[in-house]
C-alpha cells in the first residue's frame, strides 16, 4: 500500500529532490518571468528549453493535484476505506510534485492555472476513476514524450523518478476499474514499451479541463 501521511510524504519528497532543485533554481534564476510576461495575448507562455519543459510538467502536475484535491474533499458515493486512503495518497504525491516544480522553477514558474472539472461527476465512482485513468495515462505518456527534449541530465533523471510514480498511480487506478488491466495493450505496445505523446498532443487532450489558455509554441521539438 502507498504510505499514508501527507506531511511526512511531502517532507521526504522535498528532501529527496533537494539536489535537483538546487540546479533547477540556478537555471530558473536566469530565466525569471513575472506574471505580465507569463500571461500574454496568446496565453500563459511555458517558455523554452529545459525551463519550458519543466513548466509543461508543472502545468500537468497542477491539473492532477487540483483533481485529486477535489476527489479527497468530496469522496464519491460508496467509496471504500482502502480506496479513500490510496486516492488521498495519490493526491499527496501530486501536490508534492506540483510544489516541487513551483519551488524549483522560482521566478521562471508559470502562474497558477484555472481548471474546469464540470464534466466530472465527483459523486460517481465510475466518473472519478475514468477521469483519474485518463489523467494518469496522459501524464505517463507526457513524461515519456518529453524525455527526449530535456537537455540537462539531472532533469532527465528527475523526470524518470516522477514518471515511475505516475505509472504506479496509473496501474492502481486501472486495476480499480478492471482488475488486470494495469498494463494492457492500450498503454503498452507489443515491444513492452509504454505509450508516449509530444507536448502539443498532451495539451490538446488536457485542454478540456484547463480554463487558462496555455502557449506552448516556444517548447523544444
Amino acid at each position: 500500500m502507498i504510505q499514508k501521511s501527507s506531511e511526512a510524504l511531502s517532507r521526504r519528497a522535498f528532501l529527496g529532490m533537494a539536489g535537483a532543485a538546487t540546479g533547477m533554481m540556478v537555471l530558473a534564476s536566469s530565466c525569471s518571468k513575472n506574471d505580465d510576461d507569463n500571461m500574454m495575448n496568446n496565453g500563459v507562455d511555458l517558455g523554452n528549453g529545459d525551463v519550458g519543459i519543466l513548466n509543461y510538467a508543472y502545468a500537468l502536475e497542477q491539473l492532477e493535484a487540483a483533481f485529486y484535491t477535489r476527489v479527497a474533499q468530496s469522496p464519491y458515493n460508496g467509496i471504500s476505506a482502502s480506496e479513500n486512503a490510496l486516492l488521498t495518497d495519490i493526491r499527496d504525491h501530486e501536490i508534492a510534485h506540483r510544489e516541487f516544480f513551483k519551488s524549483a522553477l522560482a521566478g521562471a514558474a508559470i502562474s497558477n492555472l484555472e481548471f474546469d472539472f464540470s464534466a466530472v461527476d465527483f459523486s460517481s465512482r465510475a466518473s472519478v476513476l475514468a477521469t483519474a485513468k485518463a489523467f494518469e495515462d496522459l501524464g505517463v505518456s507526457a513524461y515519456n514524450g518529453a524525455g527526449k527534449l530535456i537537455v540537462t541530465p539531472d532533469y532527465l533523471t528527475l523526470a524518470g523518478k516522477i514518471v515511475s510514480v505516475e505509472a504506479r498511480h496509473a496501474a492502481y487506478i486501472r486495476d480499480l476499474i478492471s482488475n488486470g488491466s494495469f498494463a494492457d495493450n492500450t498503454v503498452v505496445d507489443m515491444n513492452g514499451l509504454d505509450t508516449s505523446r509530444m507536448p502539443a498532443d498532451v495539451l490538446a487532450v488536457a485542454a478540456g479541463f484547463i480554463k487558462t489558455k496555455i502557449n506552448a509554441s516556444n517548447l523544444p521539438r
